[in-house]
C-alpha cells in the first residue's frame, strides 16, 4: 500500500451523481487497489451517496491528511459544509457550487503542500460553481489561477491510449476560423505533447486535424491548412515534437484508433468529441492538461436525470482514478 500514490478523491457536485460514483468505487475496493485515497468533501454527502447504491464501506473522518490510516478504512477529509437535507438532488445549487469551489481550492493547496500527489474529481456543475462565487469559466481556469500558470493549459479528452487536445473549445462554430492562428495551433500541439509525455509516453506521436473538408483541397476549399495549421506543425517540429498532418478529421481518427498516434489535435470542440463519445461514451476521461499535478475526471457530467438511482456506471471514473495514479507514479519516478 505504501508504494501507491496518495490521491485526493473529490465527491463532486452534491446534487449530481458524483457522490454515488465515489461510493461505488469505494465499496468495490477499486480506490485502494490503485491508490491511497483521501476522500474530500462533506462526509454526510458521501454517506448519502452510499445510501443511493445501498452500499457500505469502512470510513472515518480526518482533519488532516497526516491522520490517514488506510488499514482503518477510507479517510474522509470532512469539510462540514453541506447538509444533504438542504441539498435536493437533480437541481443546480449555489450552495453546492460554493462547496465545489472550496473542494477544488483545498485539493490544489494539498498538492502544493505535498500532502497529496494529485486528485481525481467526480463531476462538478459549472453553472452551480459560478452561482457559488467562482469568477472563472471552468474548474480548469480556477485551478490555473490557483497554481499561477503561465504555460498552456486546458481539457485533454482521453479514450483508451488516445489523448485529444482542442485548439478552440466553447465558442460558436462560425467563430472557429477567426480563432485559429499559428500560435493557437502551436499552443495546442505543445499542450498535447506535454500531457501525453506526463502520462508516461516518452516520445509522443501526434497528429493534427485539418479544419476544412479534404484538408482544404490545396486552397480550393479553405486556406486555413496552408496559412495556419501547416506552419504551426512546422514550428512544432523545429522544437523536436513528433507531429504530423494536417489530416482530414475523418481519416485521422481511423488512424488514431488503430494506434498510429498517441495524441490528436483538433480545431474545434465536436471534431474530437464526436469521435471519442461514439467510440466509448461510458469510458472517456478528461485530463487537466498543463496543470503541475495529475488531475483527472470522468468526461461525463453530473447526470441529473439518473442521480439518486444508483445506476450510474463507474467505468469512466475508474479510468480517471487509474490515469491519475499512473501520472502520479510517472512524476514520482522522474
Amino acid at each position: 500500500m505504501n508504494n501507491k500514490p496518495i490521491l485526493g478523491i473529490l465527491l463532486g457536485d452534491a446534487t449530481g451523481v458524483g457522490p454515488e460514483l465515489v461510493a461505488k468505487v469505494a465499496v468495490s475496493g477499486f480506490l485502494t487497489e490503485h491508490c491511497r485515497p483521501i476522500i474530500i468533501g462533506d462526509v454526510r454527502v458521501f454517506e448519502r451517496g452510499l445510501s443511493f447504491i445501498n452500499g457500505q464501506v469502512d470510513h472515518y473522518v480526518i482533519s488532516d491528511v497526516s491522520e490517514a490510516d488506510w488499514e482503518k478504512g477510507l479517510p474522509v477529509l470532512d469539510q462540514k459544509n453541506q447538509d444533504p437535507a438542504e441539498l435536493p438532488i437533480r437541481k443546480i445549487s449555489a450552495s453546492a457550487g460554493a462547496a465545489d469551489n472550496a473542494m477544488i481550492r483545498l485539493a490544489c493547496e494539498l498538492c502544493k503542500e505535498g500532502k497529496i500527489q494529485g486528485f481525481s474529481f467526480a463531476p462538478f456543475n459549472k453553472s452551480a460553481m459560478i452561482e457559488g462565487g467562482c469568477h472563472f469559466e471552468s474548474e480548469h481556469h480556477l485551478m490555473a489561477n490557483i497554481f499561477g500558470l503561465t504555460e498552456p493549459f486546458g481539457e485533454i479528452n482521453v479514450l483508451g491510449n488516445l489523448m485529444t487536445t482542442r485548439t478552440t473549445s466553447h465558442i460558436p462554430i462560425k467563430e472557429v476560423s477567426n480563432h485559429l492562428t499559428v500560435d493557437s495551433v502551436l499552443r495546442a500541439i505543445r499542450l498535447s505533447h506535454n500531457t501525453v509525455h506526463a502520462s508516461g509516453v516518452e516520445k509522443p506521436r501526434l497528429a493534427v486535424c485539418a479544419l476544412n473538408p479534404h484538408c482544404g483541397e490545396n486552397g480550393r476549399c479553405g486556406r486555413e491548412e496552408i496559412d495556419v495549421i501547416t506552419p504551426a506543425i512546422e514550428k512544432a517540429r523545429e522544437m523536436g515534437i513528433d507531429v504530423n498532418g494536417p489530416f482530414p478529421a475523418d481519416i485521422l481518427f481511423i488512424k488514431a484508433f488503430k494506434g498510429e498516434f498517441d495524441g490528436a489535435i483538433t480545431m474545434y470542440h465536436d471534431q474530437g468529441q464526436i469521435a471519442l463519445k461514439l467510440k466509448g461514451f461510458e469510458q472517456g476521461i478528461t485530463v487537466a492538461g498543463g496543470q503541475p499535478y495529475p488531475i483527472v475526471t470522468c468526461a461525463h457530467g453530473t447526470a441529473y436525470d439518473i442521480t439518486g438511482t444508483g445506476v450510474v456506471t463507474p467505468t469512466a471514473f475508474e479510468n480517471a482514478v487509474k490515469m491519475t495514479a499512473k501520472m502520479a507514479m510517472h512524476a514520482a519516478a522522474k
